[in-house]
């Protein structure tokens, strides 16, 4: 296969598809390998056929972006947040009219929803596994690898048939197309409202002023590096190394070298700047030092306690007779919005926003009688 690396070919091939009823769409980009994701490839099928994209070459996606937006056709993920996301900040592409396989597949209760596994379950297609953290952004792509690629969208429409069927079956289309329509207003989190990269560090919370400080500095040093060499940040340096820094600052080479996780490769060559970073952390003015407030611990609520207990023995008491996970059924996060609304009606229930409509209509009663209690 080779893939459309010319404006002329992405314009011709979505002249075909403006037609088309049904899309499958997929992306690769390259996290594993660059500092900043994008999308290198993007596999398209229709039922005819399956194209896939160079916007390397092509200049972008272009055209691409009205086919996603068309209501009158029908586009088809696999897990579509994280390409939503991506389509959305580098192109500013939204879609509509979506089938995601597999949101349709945790709700059929299946036990692999990964699309390997669905397609080997339905289709008896076994997908190649070799490419999965190929890197994407090299060129040229090998015959392999863009045939590993058009496999992700090749079979999807198939797969679509299979699930929906099967949703419709057990009465449960209405919950997916529900779930569905909530991926078009996927967009990616403002820069501004993030919380800093340094502080959703697994164990930063746990640090003290004077070891945040250290670790942002080293953090924001490993940003720089990562920027300039267009690597992926763990490439620079792993997580665990820059906690343990922050917690132990190391002062010489020496000390470098024997935190785990710093090669001796890596101390070497950066251990200056590793050091120097440290050193800045150390010297920030007791006054500035960055701060953690961690929330206010809620006072002990016996009631509230006791209805989020009854909310989870109902919630699991549901799962078994639904035939279907806990987490699908009612995350746990849903289930304390509940307890702490504290509904006495259907109405009550239904204004909580963290319930999906049809969880509403399928639970509502039971969830509200759990919350009451005896």
């Amino acid at each position: 296969m080779k893939p459309i690396e010319t404006e002329a070919g992405l314009a011709a091939l979505a002249d075909r598809l403006r037609a088309e009823p049904l899309l499958a769409v997929d992306t690769e980009a390259a996290s594993f390998h660059r500092y900043l994701d994008r999308i290198y490839l993007l596999q398209i099928s229709s039922r005819q056929e399956t194209a896939v994209v160079d916007p390397l070459a092509t200049g972008g996606l272009g055209p691409m972006g009205e086919l996603l937006a068309d209501p009158a056709i029908e586009i088809i993920f696999h897990d579509a947040d994280y390409d939503l996301r991506l389509l959305n900040r580098e192109y500013g592409f939204t879609a509509q009219n979506l089938f995601d396989t597999r949101i349709a597949a945790q709700l059929l209760n299946e036990p692999g929803i990964g699309l390997a596994a669905l397609l080997e379950k339905y289709l008896g297609v076994k997908l190649d596994k070799r490419f999965q953290r190929a890197d994407w952004s090299s060129r040229p792509l090998s015959p392999e690898m863009l045939a590993y690629a058009a496999a992700d969208t090749r079979y999807l429409a198939e797969l679509r048939d299979i699930l929906r069927e099967r949703l419709v079956e057990r009465g449960r289309l209405g919950w997916a197309q529900e779930e569905f329509a909530l991926l078009e207003d996927i967009r990616p989190t403002p820069a501004d409202q993030a919380e800093p990269g340094w502080l959703r560090l697994k164990g930063a919370k746990a640090l003290r002023a004077r070891e945040l400080a250290i670790l942002r500095e080293i953090w924001e040093w490993r940003e720089e590096m990562a920027r300039r060499a267009d690597r992926a940040t763990f490439r620079i340096l792993n997580n665990d190394p820059m906690l343990a820094m922050a917690k132990n600052p190391p002062t010489e080479v020496s000390a470098l070298k024997a935190i785990p996780g710093v090669s001796p490769d890596q101390a070497e060559r950066r251990g200056r700047e590793l050091l120097a970073a440290v050193k800045r952390g150390l010297e920030i003015p007791e006054g500035d030092l960055p701060r953690f407030t961690r929330p206010a611990r809620r006072a002990a609520d016996l009631a509230f306690e006791a209805r989020l207990e009854r909310l989870k023995a109902a919630r699991n008491l549901l799962a078994t007779n639904y035939d279907l996970a806990p987490g699908v059924v009612c995350p746990n996060g849903t289930l304390e919005a509940i307890a702490r609304a504290d509904p006495k009606t259907l109405d009550d229930i239904a204004a909580v926003q963290e319930l999906r409509r049809w969880q509403v209509r399928e639970f509502g009663a039971e969830l509200l009688a759990a919350s009451v209690g005896p």
